[in-house]
């Protein structure tokens, strides 16, 4: 007798292997990996849930809504459509009928079709994941901005301190300074930049200065007087030599990490993303010329030249080496890792946009195509399978990338750019 699992049975089990998946991931490669792998699976959901809800939107008929690829693990019917998870998280797919002219279609089902839909309709649904990816960097920015914050270079605060010889503390840690302060003011003036404060205690050694730190939220007001570098030893070397004094506190300066109102973070995340646009515009560029595709064959030839920093910093990463990274991002701060997932939604979002099949861009080029050829009264149906050649010569292409940068990040992997 043929048995089925139920849909509650069939969910239990899910939980139960993403429960596990996620022990694994965290016993393997610490917690970032577990986080890293979650936040690439949201990112793919998202855009799958764009496709979905602009067909749901223009009334077409979405007929299976799946993450991943292969055999189903979890799989529920609501309304017409198929929730699911499969097996192999490579991606996701919404499954919308009458993709292609040549599609077998029910007449009663025809109008709800992708086909059938207006050219509007059609543009919208093919580039709404890209467009998702976009909406979704830019919350990330937003929230990197509002609650992670920037350095600032206007917000000058004590980094370390330089350890004296002979000396158990240096001028600053005499006068009460810590790490973490922000410099408000020396003697009066406003700090607003490094320069300014290193002036000030340059040019007065020996005299007692006024500093006004902030604190935990809290202003105070300390004295500090200035040391002669020319009296002090850092590992055996005085500090200055010459005929002039120059005076030092022993305080290394840093720019302060400064968050955004919830409202000025929404122009911030903006700009931040617009930048990132035009950057994964000239990345794509590059990624795709003939004189990176002849680095690559070089670096996957040569162990020497994979392993050359300067190679593999204009190196395109396949999908482990960006696991990798932003697991090394996240290990480095929860700022870093923002940052990398704003640029691998805006990157992904883009080459997403390239105009050729399968990529999301071709069907918004066949649509645009059809409506130019269209006249009133008579639609113009283009015929894929003429592109067949081109579209596979640029899945080859695709597959030599993907092959050779998959290679390089497990054979070669770039330096962690974040110690």
């Amino acid at each position: 007798m043929k048995t089925s699992t139920s849909p509650r049975a069939s969910l239990a089990l899910l939980l139960i292997e993403t429960v596990a998946v996620v022990a694994l991931l965290a016993w393997w490669g610490g917690w970032a990996l577990p986080v890293v792998v979650g936040a690439i699976l949201l990112m793919i959901m998202g855009h799958e849930f764009g496709h979905f809800m602009t067909a749901k939107r223009a009334g077409m008929r979405v007929s299976d809504f799946f993450v991943g690829f292969g055999p189903v693990i979890w799989s529920v019917t609501r309304g017409e459509t198929r929730y699911g998870v499969r097996a192999l998280p490579l991606g996701g797919y919404v499954k919308v009928p009458g993709m292609t002219w040549t599609d077998k279609i029910a007449p009663s089902d025809e109008v709800r079709t992708y086909r059938a839909a207006s050219y509007p309709r059609k543009v919208l649904f093919a580039s709404a994941g890209s467009l998702m990816h976009v909406v979704m960097a830019l919350a990330l920015a937003w929230a990197s901005l509002t609650f992670v914050g920037l350095p600032s270079a206007s917000h000058v605060g004590i980094g370390a301190f330089t350890a004296w010889d002979g000396q158990s503390r240096n001028a600053a840690q005499i006068a009460g300074l810590q790490s973490g302060d922000q410099i408000l003011s020396i003697n009066g003036v406003g700090v607003h930049d490094a320069n300014t404060l290193v002036s000030m205690v340059h040019s007065h050694v020996g005299e007692l200065l006024t500093i006004v730190v902030q604190r935990a939220g809290r202003d105070l007001t300390l004295h500090a007087r200035p040391v002669d570098g020319r009296t002090i030893k850092v590992a055996g070397q005085p500090l200055v030599k010459g005929s002039a004094p120059v005076g030092y506190l022993g305080v290394e300066l840093s720019a302060l990490v400064v968050r955004s109102s919830a409202l000025s973070a929404v122009p911030n995340a903006f700009s931040q993303v617009g930048s990132m646009i035009n950057a994964s515009v000239h990345a794509m560029v590059h990624v795709f010329s003939p004189g990176q595709f002849a680095s690559l064959f070089r670096q996957v030839g040569s162990a020497t030249t994979a392993s050359n920093p300067t190679a593999q910093l204009n190196r395109p990463e396949s999908i482990v080496g960006v696991v990798r990274i932003a697991v090394q991002g996240a290990q480095s701060g929860i700022g870093t890792l923002l940052e990398i997932l704003v640029t691998v939604n805006i990157f992904v979002g883009m080459l997403n946009m390239l105009p050729m099949l399968p990529l999301d861009g071709g069907y918004v080029a066949i649509a645009t195509y059809e409506r130019l050829r269209s006249r009133r009264g008579q639609r113009y149906h283009a015929d894929i399978n003429r592109l067949t050649p081109l579209v596979y010569a640029f899945m080859s292409v695709l597959l030599v990338l993907f092959a050779c940068t998959l290679y390089l990040d497990i054979a070669h992997p770039i330096n962690n750019p974040f110690h």
